[in-house]
Order: C-alpha cells, then sequence, then structure tokens
C-alpha cells in the first residue's frame, strides 16, 4: 500500500486540519463529534441543509459545504456511515430557525443513523426533514442497501436545493426539491481498478488487468457484471443504455450530463466518454444544457467513472446557475 498518510487512523482528523486550514472563509471543523459547517453558520431563517457519509469520496460532502449548497457535512471513518451524534450536533450547529433538512444516500448504515438523529433533534425542538437519494441503475439491491444505492444525483441535489434554501424557500419546499431532483435523475458507474481502504491495507477486491466492473458501487460493492475491458465508446453504451432506458426520457428532454471521475481517472478520459455521453443523448432526441465533469463523488483512487443524466426544467436550471461559493465548487461569485 502506497499512501500520502500517517497512521490510518488519523486520516479523517488530519484531513479535516487541512481543510480548516485552507478554507477558512469559507468553514469551520467541528472535531469530536467530527463535521465540517459554514463560516456564517447559522444563517436566519433559511433552511440548513446537512449530508454526509463515510470519508473516501471526498469532494462529496465536505467539499460542498458553503454558500449556495450544505451547511454542514458529517464525515464518517472511511467508507462507514457517520454516527447520529455528529449529525445531531451539526443540525444544532447550523440551525436558523427555518428547519434542517438532511440529504442521506441509501446505504443502510447512513439510513439508519440519520433517521436516529432526526428523531434526537425533533426532541429538542428542531424540524426536521429526510430525503433519500437512490439514482443508480446497476442493482437494486446491493452489499450496503436495501434498495438502489444514492450515488450521483446526489452532488446535483445539494446544489440544487442549497440554491432553493439561499432563496428563503420553506423545509418542506426544499424537501420536495431534493424529491424531485432524485426523481428525475438515474446514475451508473464502473470500475477499472480496486481502491485500497487504509485501515484494510490491501485492495478492496481483485480485478485483473484485462477486465472491468460494470455497475459498481462507490464502496467498491459489485456490479452487475465482470467482463473483459473495452473500449471507452463501448463502456459509455454500456452505461448510457441502462439510464436512458430506465427513465422515460422524452425527445425534446433537457438535460444535465455529469460524468464523475471514480479517483484515478484523469480529465483526459471523463472528456472522451462525455463525448460519446453527449452524443448518445443527442441521438436520443436529447438536449444537453448543463453538465458537470470532474472527480465530485471517488472512491480513492479507484479508476473508473460514473454518469449521471438529469432532466431539466426552467426551475431547475436556473437554481443550477444560482452562485455557490464551496470549497469544491465556486461560481457566479
Amino acid at each position: 500500500m502506497k499512501k500520502l498518510i500517517n497512521k490510518p487512523e488519523d486520516v479523517v482528523v488530519e484531513e479535516l486540519k487541512g481543510i480548516e486550514y485552507a478554507h477558512p472563509d469559507l468553514v469551520r471543523v467541528h472535531y469530536d463529534p467530527n463535521f465540517i459547517y459554514r463560516a456564517d453558520a447559522p444563517v436566519q431563517g433559511k433552511v440548513a441543509i446537512v449530508s454526509g457519509g463515510g470519508s473516501g469520496h471526498e469532494p462529496m460532502h465536505g467539499g460542498f459545504v458553503g454558500m449556495g449548497m450544505l451547511d454542514a457535512a458529517c464525515p464518517g471513518a472511511v467508507f462507514t456511515s457517520p454516527t447520529p451524534d455528529q449529525m445531531l450536533e451539526a443540525a444544532k450547529m447550523v440551525h436558523g430557525g427555518a428547519g434542517v433538512l438532511y440529504i442521506v444516500k441509501n446505504y443502510t448504515g447512513d439510513i439508519l443513523n440519520f433517521d436516529m438523529a432526526a428523531d434526537l433533534a425533533r426532541a429538542e425542538g428542531i424540524e426536521v426533514e429526510s430525503v433519500v437519494t437512490n439514482d443508480d441503475v446497476a442493482v437494486q439491491d446491493s452489499l450496503y442497501t436495501a434498495g438502489r444505492r444514492g450515488v450521483g444525483v446526489t452532488v446535483l441535489a445539494e446544489k440544487i436545493c442549497g440554491a432553493a434554501a439561499e432563496e428563503g424557500r420553506s423545509l418542506s419546499e426544499v424537501a420536495e426539491m431534493c424529491r424531485k431532483v432524485n426523481g428525475w435523475g438515474r446514475s451508473m458507474g464502473m470500475a477499472l481498478t480496486s481502491c485500497t481502504v487504509p485501515h484494510a491495507g490491501k485492495p478492496t477486491f481483485d480485478l485483473p488487468d484485462d477486465e472491468m466492473e460494470i455497475g459498481i458501487g462507490i464502496h467498491g460493492e459489485p456490479g452487475r457484471t465482470r467482463m473483459k475491458l473495452k473500449s471507452a465508446d463501448e463502456i459509455t453504451e454500456m452505461l448510457m443504455e441502462p439510464i436512458l432506458n430506465d427513465l422515460p426520457f422524452r425527445a425534446g428532454d433537457e438535460v444535465l450530463l455529469f460524468v464523475n471521475s471514480m479517483g484515478g481517472t484523469p480529465l483526459i478520459e471523463l472528456y472522451v466518454v462525455y463525448r460519446k455521453a453527449y452524443e448518445i443523448a443527442v441521438n436520443a432526441g436529447l438536449k444537453v444544457v448543463r453538465n458537470l465533469i470532474g472527480p465530485y463523488i471517488t472512491s480513492l483512487e479507484m479508476a473508473g467513472c460514473s454518469i449521471t443524466l438529469l432532466k431539466m426544467d426552467d426551475e431547475l436550471i436556473r437554481l443550477w446557475d444560482a452562485p455557490v461559493k464551496t470549497p469544491a465548487l465556486r461560481w457566479g461569485v
């Protein structure tokens, strides 16, 4: 195992220290329990949005804390759900009187812990809603989930719902917007290599040099199938076909196309994939009006990519274009 770490047990805290030192104008870091929150929190009268999950997926979620996106993010250990006390204390820190929305990826540990945190927050007088993202079309159930996994749509929901919250919308309205985004988006990913969790010290799974896994999860969960390595265009077709078939996209629909690196895939390869995905979408009669390309939801150093397609309307486009200022995303500011 070759990694730029000191001790595996110190990785998450040392990462948080680095974020604290790098972005003091945007975020603050709370320790024991660990969470990242907006430097100007709580924002009075605004719905606070909180998300989180296992570390190792950076910049999700801590990189998306700031104006226009999340109010707080709770990092668990690598590939491990954060705990209810993290989620509760984060909600209390950022609650500005208008309620808290938890955005939760559909993994069993995340669901259980966020549900418990929501109950504890309500007991303290904080109004809470939770929305679960489950956009992965690869498998119905996996090692970590009952039902579909939450992946690419999560970041898009955090951006769009963050903009809605900045406008002063109510908790129920922001939560409904999150459900809309989740319902209108579909994702699928693949892996060329495994990744190595620091505590494990060895690859999560064995993937020979001439093979790939289609439909992989962000923790390295098995996908739909393992097969011999294909060309970039063939891989893109295998990801786009089930996405297009799963959601009733219609000719003329406007969409956002998101091509994500799993951590080890460089931009030159992502743009090769984007080119083919764009052509497939256009040939299906869709109009690609927005895009996102880069390492936004990673799985440590795993080589591979995921594709997300989100149906857009005028409202979603406007919210997507709203200013944002976070460690990982800055535009319109």
